[in-house]
């Protein structure tokens, strides 16, 4: 198997996809990678591959990654982003030729794997946002890929992306949802891990924490956050706000001046809230957290950061986006994208924390990282299976 990346940055797919990589071939399959940028610009961050977790855990579980040593920023739409030197298809075309299936990490890297000369291989590309309108040119490159028979399968991580591909135009009959799961073992409720996590940051114990995991993009809508997050700790005097993720630091400009925007410099605010930028602890961030917040407008399929919060005890509160909602359901708060509605659920949150306990206890096998690997690897068994015997590859719910 051969999976493509765009590039490694911080993002719940690329973790969810690596995860995905190296339990496949932890179970046997053969693995490797092949990443378009080896380094890149996004929220206000350099992102390199070599630095990237990901890239560390699949290196260290025996997955070779390769890149095509692009170095420039990603920027959508533009001419560069689909137009490929010899020597970059030559490369593609052996890591390419020594495979039976490839995997397209979004329909992005499909702007390389469309280009004409390459290998046959049946491609099924991993589908991971609730917006494909909103993909630009990727959209069409994925129309393209599957006009030409390349596709043999899309995996989509929710219900809600399945209907959204649905309707912009892909065949049913190519869309399998296979709902994201996290390593149990390491997202669980950790008294120790909480006090740590607390105490690293000077909260009190029993101080009330709510945590945003998310990187600095507009689809995360950051303001409505910090709105939400003043009126909260302006009524909870003891409360706690933790961001962190791609350009959740003081070093970027456009957070600081939504801070500012939001605090309006009230130090009695803004020193309550931690700005840890990308965190390779995220365990032990969420453990540490009653609340686990997403104020998200669009684009969100199956978030990670919701999941992997209730995995560690923390309370989902979340706006209805993308399949944010039934993630949540029985188990935490949605909330209309409304400053104070979204204050007062962190309120409702914290206090029945004790209370939602057992239900997200009861939840953790519907979440469980094993369930979707072995889910991916059926459909990677039957797309090959297929493709040898000249089968379609018959739509199914992976649960």
């Amino acid at each position: 198997m051969l999976s493509v990346y765009e590039g490694f940055f911080s993002g719940g797919a690329r973790i969810v996809h690596s995860d995905v990589v190296r339990g496949l071939a932890e179970g046997g399959q053969s693995h490797r990678v092949l990443s378009i940028h080896g380094e890149v610009h996004r929220e206000a961050t350099r992102q390199r591959m070599e630095d990237d977790a990901c890239y560390r855990s699949l290196t260290a579980g025996g997955v070779g990654v390769t890149s095509l040593g692009r170095t420039a920023g990603l920027v959508d739409g533009s001419v560069a982003a689909s137009v490929f030197s010899g020597p970059e298809l030559a490369g593609t075309a052996r890591a390419m030729a020594a495979a039976d299936v490839v995997l397209s990490l979004k329909e992005q890297p499909l702007a390389l794997l469309n280009q004409a000369g390459l290998p046959r291989r049946p491609v099924v590309v991993c589908l991971h946002r609730s917006d494909p309108q909103g993909q630009g040119p990727a959209l069409d490159e994925l129309r393209t890929a599957i006009a030409d028979g390349t596709v043999a399968a899309c995996v989509c991580c929710a219900e809600s992306t399945r209907a959204a591909y649905e309707a912009a135009g892909v065949p049913a009959e190519l869309l399998h949802v296979i709902p994201n799961g996290v390593d149990l073992l390491r997202f669980r409720p950790d008294a120790a891990a909480r006090l740590a996590f607390r105490a690293s940051l000077g909260i009190p114990p029993t101080a009330p924490v709510v945590v945003f995991a998310a990187r600095y993009a507009p689809m995360k809508n950051v303001p409505l956050f910090l709105r939400a997050a003043r009126a909260w700790l302006a009524r909870e005097t003891g409360g706690h706000v933790v961001m962190c993720g791609a350009g959740m630091t003081p070093a970027n400009p456009a957070l600081a001046a939504d801070l500012e925007l939001a605090l309006a410099g009230d130090p009695r605010l803004a020193d309550r809230v931690h700005l840890l930028g990308v965190r390779h602890d995220m365990e032990a961030v969420y453990a540490g957290a009653d609340v686990v917040a997403l104020t998200s407008v669009s684009g969100e399929a199956a978030p990670l950061c919701l999941i992997e919060g209730m995995m560690c005890g923390a309370v989902p509160v979340t706006t209805d986006v993308g399949d944010s909602a039934a993630i949540a359901a029985g188990h935490g708060f949605v909330t209309p994208p409304d400053p104070g509605a979204v204050a007062l659920a962190w309120t409702a949150a914290a206090a029945g924390r004790a209370g939602l306990a057992p239900a997200l206890a009861r939840s953790r096998e519907r979440f469980s990282r094993t369930r979707m690997i072995a889910a991916y690897a059926a459909l990677l068994d039957r797309v090959h299976a297929s493709r040898a015997g000249g089968r379609p590859v018959a739509a199914t719910d992976e649960l």
